[in-house]
């Protein structure tokens, strides 16, 4: 008799753990996928459909370049940087950077990875000879993908 009584409470006390756990995992899962909807941004890129370009900030006066020694990183095409670039990341972990270089080039770029003397990796989205070159394409990435990238900044390279 106290055999099937402690055979009953372990049944319960199992059947209890399982319900509360899947209760758990099924919140869990609410909640990472409606993370995710919020994330996911349309990159898609259409060539045959011309976007008016409008500025986000409508300042008079521009910001200065931020200027840096930068050289192209490991693997990267150093004679896609030019004077002006326009940059859309700064991060320390490789992966992150590699992580946004991708998601552009999904979106049909052509981005670089440069690093500065401090080791600060760069996604450089566009790089120009002229700075007005730059600005227009920084905007044009401004509003194009708003909100994202309102803190994209033009790096003029040093020698």
């Amino acid at each position: 008799m106290k055999n099937i009584g402690l055979i009953g409470m372990a049944l319960c006390l199992a059947l209890m753990c399982c319900v509360s756990c899947k209760s758990k995992q099924k919140a869990y899962k609410a909640a990472y996928e409606q993370a995710k909807e919020k994330e996911e941004v349309d990159f898609s890129v259409d060539d045959e459909e011309e976007e008016e370009i409008v500025p986000v900030s409508k300042s008079k006066t521009t910001s200065p370049a931020r200027q840096e020694r930068i050289s192209a990183f490991a693997g990267e095409n150093a004679d896609g940087i030019k004077l002006y670039s326009v940059v859309i990341g700064s991060f320390r972990n490789q992966t992150n950077a590699y992580s946004l270089k991708e998601r552009m080039q999904d979106a049909g770029y052509m981005p670089i990875l440069a690093e500065n003397e401090q080791g600060m990796l760069r996604v450089i989205l566009t790089s120009h000879e002229s700075r007005q070159e730059a600005e227009r394409s920084r905007e044009a990435v401004r509003s194009r993908y708003y909100p994202n990238f309102q803190d994209a900044w033009i790096l003029e390279r040093r020698y």
